[in-house]
C-alpha cells in the first residue's frame, strides 16, 4: 500500500472514499471487514468497510482501532478515518471516542475534523455544517430514523463525544498559509495537549488549501471531499488495472433510505415506466411475505427495483415495534433478496442507503472490491475480486441524481447505454 488507508463506519461511506481515492489516480481496494492476513493486492489505497456509525462505542472504538491497526501493519504512510459529510451522530456517537482513541494511541497532538462535501452542497463555515445553506439540524435529516440530526455545530457536537477542544480554522486563514496556521496551532498545543481543528471548506478551492496546511498529518479525518485533494500531495500510479464497468445480466435494484434524494430517485424510476415493488415491513413482521415470496412475485424482470423508504412520518409509525426490529427485518430482507438474484444470474446490483448496503454485502459475502468509474460524485462501480463479473453500486441515501437508478443500469449493463 504505497499512499493512504482508510476507515469508514458503513459500506456506503466506504465507497464513496474510494472513489474519490480512485479519482485521484489511485489503485483503490475496498474490504468488507478487516483482512485476515496481509494484504495480498498491490495497490496504491486500502479502505476497509466498518460497520460502526451506530455500533455501541465501546465495539466500534475497538473495530475502527483494530482496523487502523492493520492498515498501519501493512505500510500505510497515512491514515483517514471517514466519516459522513452530514457528522451524523447521536450524543453517544462514536465519531469523537474514535478519534480520541486514534490520537492517545499514537500521541498525535491534533487532526482536522473535516466532513465537507461541496460538490453534493455538504459545506462547513465558522465550524458549522450546511447542507445546500442550510443548517444541518434544520434540515429533513433531523429526522433521521437512526441518527437524527440535533445541531449543526460541529464543536458543540464533538463536545457531546470528545473529551478534547475543537478550533476552528476561517477560510482567511487558510489563504495565509500553512505557517501562520501552525503558529496559531502551536499555541492551542501548549494549552491543551490534544485537539481538534474544524476548517471553513465551503468552496472547492478551501480543500486545496486544507491539504496545503495539514496534508501531511499522519492521521486525517472527514468525509470525501478531502480526500479529493490527495494528488497534491502524491503522483499517480504508472500503471492501473482497468476494469470495464459493464458486465452482460439483468440488473436488481434496492432501496433502504428514507433520504429525500433517495424517494425522488425512486419516483423518478417509477414514473419512467419500470418495475417496482415496495417491501412492507408490518407484512413482514407477521410472516405475511419473505424475501421468497417476494421474489417469486417479480422473478426474472429486468431491472426491478424493491423498496422499503417512505416518509418520516410513516417510518416513525412503522417504528412503534421498535426501530432496531423494523431496521433488521429490513436489511435481513434485502440481503436474502441481493442472494436470490445472484443465484438465479442477476449481475448488477444497485443499492441505495447505508445500512442497507451493509446488509446486503455482508449477505452477498464478497469480502474485497475493486474500484471503477463513478456513476455520482462519491458513487463508484465496484467488482467484487472473488466474482468479477458482477458489478455493485452502493450509495449513500442523500446522494446521487435524480434518474441515479437509470444511469446506474445503463453504466453497469452490457448494451444498456442510451437507452
Amino acid at each position: 500500500m504505497r499512499k493512504m488507508g482508510c476507515i469508514a463506519d458503513d459500506f456506503t461511506g466506504a465507497s464513496d472514499a474510494a472513489s474519490f481515492l480512485r479519482s485521484q489516480g489511485m489503485k483503490t481496494v475496498l474490504y468488507n471487514e478487516i483482512p485476515e492476513g496481509m494484504l495480498d493486492e498491490d495497490c496504491d489505497a486500502v479502505v476497509i468497510a466498518l460497520k460502526t456509525r451506530t455500533a455501541p462505542v465501546q465495539e466500534a472504538v475497538e473495530q475502527s482501532m483494530q482496523a487502523l491497526d492493520w492498515l498501519k501493519a501493512q505500510g500505510a504512510p497515512q491514515l483517514y478515518v471517514k466519516y459522513c459529510s452530514t457528522f451524523d451522530s447521536t450524543k453517544e456517537g462514536n465519531i469523537g471516542p474514535i478519534l480520541d482513541a486514534a490520537l492517545e494511541k499514537w500521541d498525535l497532538p491534533y487532526t482536522v475534523l473535516c466532513p465537507s462535501l461541496p460538490v453534493n452542497g455538504r459545506t462547513v463555515r465558522d465550524g458549522s455544517l450546511y447542507v445546500f445553506g442550510v443548517p444541518l439540524h434544520e434540515t429533513h435529516m433531523k429526522n433521521h430514523p437512526l441518527t437524527p440530526m440535533w445541531d449543526a455545530d460541529i464543536s458543540v457536537l464533538m463536545r457531546e463525544q470528545s473529551k478534547y477542544p475543537c478550533v476552528r480554522i476561517s477560510a482567511e486563514e487558510l489563504r495565509a498559509g500553512r505557517a501562520l496556521v501552525l503558529e496559531k496551532l502551536e499555541a492551542v498545543r501548549a494549552d491543551s495537549g490534544h485537539f481538534y481543528v474544524i476548517p471553513d471548506y465551503y468552496e472547492d478551492i478551501h480543500g486545496e488549501w486544507i491539504y496545503s496546511c495539514f496534508g501531511m498529518l499522519p492521521l486525517l479525518s472527514g468525509g470525501s471531499g478531502l480526500l479529493g485533494n490527495h494528488y497534491l500531495h502524491t503522483e499517480s500510479s504508472e500503471e492501473e488495472e482497468v476494469q470495464s464497468e459493464e458486465a452482460a445480466g439483468k440488473s436488481l435494484l434496492l432501496a433502504g433510505s428514507c433520504s429525500k434524494a433517495t424517494l425522488e430517485q425512486i419516483e423518478k424510476y417509477k414514473q419512467t415506466g419500470n418495475p417496482t415493488r415496495r417491501i412492507d415491513p408490518w407484512k413482514l413482521m407477521n410472516g405475511e411475505e419473505t424475501a421468497e415470496s417476494i421474489w417469486r412475485e417479480l422473478e426474472g424482470k429486468d431491472g426491478v427495483l424493491f423498496y422499503s423508504s417512505d416518509k418520516a412520518e410513516n417510518v416513525r409509525e412503522n417504528q412503534k415495534e421498535g426501530k432496531e426490529r423494523v431496521a433488521e427485518i429490513l436489511e435481513q430482507t434485502m440481503a436474502a433478496l441481493a442472494r436470490l438474484a445472484v443465484r438465479d444470474g442477476y449481475t448488477q446490483v444497485i443499492v441505495a442507503g447505508g445500512e442497507t448496503s451493509g446488509a446486503v454485502t455482508k449477505g452477498l459475502g464478497y469480502g474485497s472490491y475493486l474500484i471503477g468509474e463513478s456513476i455520482a460524485p462519491g458513487v463508484p462501480v465496484m467488482t467484487p475480486m472473488e466474482d468479477r463479473k458482477i458489478r455493485l453500486v452502493l450509495k449513500s441515501g442523500n446522494f446521487g441524481q435524480p434518474e441515479f437508478f437509470e444511469r446506474a443500469v445503463e453504466m453497469t449493463s452490457t448494451g444498456k447505454r442510451g437507452r
